[in-house]
């Protein structure tokens, strides 16, 4: 029995399958507040290398002072941080007004190593406290390359007035500047040897006298020991010794010219250093004429 060969089988053929679309990736709150930013992507990657290498000094720095690394490694260490391109290029000053800004500059830039680890900061806002018209300063560093200044500066107060020469001071006595009498601004003048130096106690003085204070042109320290005032009217007044003395008898000459109107009148001088009397002087009067205060002591 012969057999016919059976027919070829057709292959079965697999369905195809479809192809899956990929899943959107959903954004997560960081991607959202990343894209919202409006810097680009670029900017962002250099503010981020940039805050990781300041991160990675200021972590070497901190290890080698911890672990008390030599001072030549360390100086080594930071030059070498310095040639990376955290140097000192670039001085920020703020708060600048009188003061001169060339002395400024120079002290920030005065290190002989411009290498940002190696500025003293202590160092420099010492030098600029040295300025007279720099009550306060801070100084602080901004990676890779700027240190910023920011002064706070002192209030011209008075003029000073020592040997033909005038100077600005500050309500506490310290010398500003130099200044001409064409330049001279409208302000109290304090006459004599160290006076400047009397500045604070001159202010306490005139407050105990509020009405008389807008009326003062000048002050003189006499022998370093006691005020005489000169008034806008031309009349001069010699004051006692000692801070509370003085005090007490310009109270009472305020009270006197509130009730008289001493001032303005033509008198030349008057006369406190007794605090129980005040000695009155008029042009051409050949001896002075007293008036009794002893209320001034009370």
């Amino acid at each position: 029995m012969s057999r016919k060969p059976s027919p070829a089988r057709r292959p079965a053929v697999k369905p195809k399958r479809r192809a899956q679309q990929p899943k959107k990736k959903q954004a997560n709150v960081l991607d959202l507040a990343v894209a919202a930013l409006p810097v680009s992507e670029a900017t962002l990657h250099k503010i981020t290398v940039w805050g990781i290498t300041g991160l990675a000094v200021a972590s070497a720095l901190g290890v080698a002072t911890l672990f008390g690394v030599p001072g030549i490694i360390g100086t080594a260490v930071a030059e070498g941080i310095g040639r990376a391109g955290f140097r000192v290029e670039n001085v920020e000053v703020g708060g600048i007004k009188r003061a001169d800004k060339e002395t400024v500059f120079d002290y920030a830039f005065g290190p002989k190593s411009q290498a940002m680890p190696l500025v003293d900061l202590e160092e420099v806002r010492g030098k600029l406290m040295t300025i007279g018209w720099v009550a306060d300063a801070r100084v602080s560093r901004r990676m890779p390359d700027t240190l910023v200044v920011q002064i706070v500066e002192r209030k011209a107060a008075a003029v000073w007035q020592h040997q033909g020469q005038l100077m600005l001071i500050d309500s506490e006595g310290v010398l500003l500047e130099p200044v001409s009498a064409e330049a001279m601004p409208d302000l109290p003048l304090v006459i004599g040897d160290g006076a400047y130096a009397q500045q604070p106690a001159y202010q306490q003085l005139l407050d105990a006298a509020p009405a008389l204070k807008p009326l003062v042109k000048a002050a003189t320290w006499i022998g370093n020991r006691r005020w005489d005032l000169s008034f806008n009217t031309g009349e001069r007044l010699a004051l006692p010794e000692g801070e509370a003395a003085a005090a007490k008898a310009l109270k009472k000459f305020a009270e006197l010219d509130g009730a008289d109107r001493l001032l303005g009148r033509g008198y030349l001088k008057f006369d406190m250093r007794d605090p129980s009397r005040l000695v009155v002087r008029m042009p051409g009067q050949a001896a002075p004429r007293q008036i009794e205060t002893a209320s001034v002591t009370e």
